[in-house]
């Protein structure tokens, strides 16, 4: 009855129907609450010790069109480890956009109204598609700890990423940020399917697990904070370290 009364009082004007996402929601003890606006909706789970929270709705970034999925939460103690890792389409895109505005005089420095994606793509080396394994065509990675995105990546991450064609759009979007001990996913998804919920939930949890380790490794002293010499340099672009501050 209340699935019900839900469905016929709450659906916004645009007649969107996510009781699938809701019933998928409630019987995993999740919590599902609509946007105030009624344009997307958020998931909670109900041990606070889980501690993620999944988001759907309007796209908060210039490179995601249509609808965004987002899911967040706490990684533990990182340090100063920051990683970042993205589609290898979207790379290349961020930095076409990075090389016509800071190359052809459109703009002259960074400041917070660039995208934080294009100025990691500033401020932090790249592992080498080579270093990427079976993800060489897909996805591109960088890191404030050379070393450590390649550690973060590989084993059951790597394979929930390559598995990540079976729910996520074709041609959109996926970004994973690790920074001041949070882990981010966003990833375009216009439509939000459960398949696909579930799918980037999977995605997540492996990813934090592993950012976790890398994390322990880091504080530990097992990975090196030396750039290995055939990784190239991150790019110097005009007031590039004051707005990674």
């Amino acid at each position: 009855m209340h699935t019900f009364i839900r469905r016929l009082f709450g659906a916004s004007r645009d007649a969107s129907d996510w009781s699938a996402v809701d019933e998928w929601a409630t019987a995993k003890g999740h919590r599902f609450a609509r946007s105030r606006d009624g344009s997307g909706f958020v998931v909670e789970p109900s041990l606070a010790a889980a501690g993620w929270r999944l988001e759907w709705g309007a796209p908060q970034r210039h490179f995601v069109t249509g609808h965004e999925l987002r899911v967040r939460a706490e990684v533990a103690a990182t340090g100063d480890l920051q990683m970042l890792l993205m589609t290898l389409p979207l790379m290349t895109l961020l930095e076409q956009q990075m090389f016509e505005e800071f190359t052809e005089g459109t703009q002259t420095r960074m400041d917070h109204g660039t995208p934080e994606e294009m100025r990691w793509l500033v401020l932090y080396p790249k592992v080498p598609q080579a270093e990427m394994a079976a993800l060489h065509d897909s996805f591109g990675a960088l890191s404030s700890l050379p070393r450590a995105a390649q550690r973060w990546i590989e084993g059951p991450l790597s394979q929930q990423l390559e598995a990540s064609s079976a729910w996520l759009t074709v041609g959109q979007p996926l970004v994973l940020v690790v920074q001041r001990g949070r882990l981010t996913l966003r990833c375009g998804q216009p439509r939000p399917e459960v398949a696909a919920l579930q799918g980037a939930l999977r995605l997540f949890d492996v990813a934090r697990t592993a950012a976790r380790r890398v994390g322990d490794e880091v504080a530990q002293g097992a990975i090196s904070r030396e750039r290995p010499s055939r990784w190239g340099a991150p790019r110097a672009v005009p007031g590039a370290e004051e707005s990674g501050r």
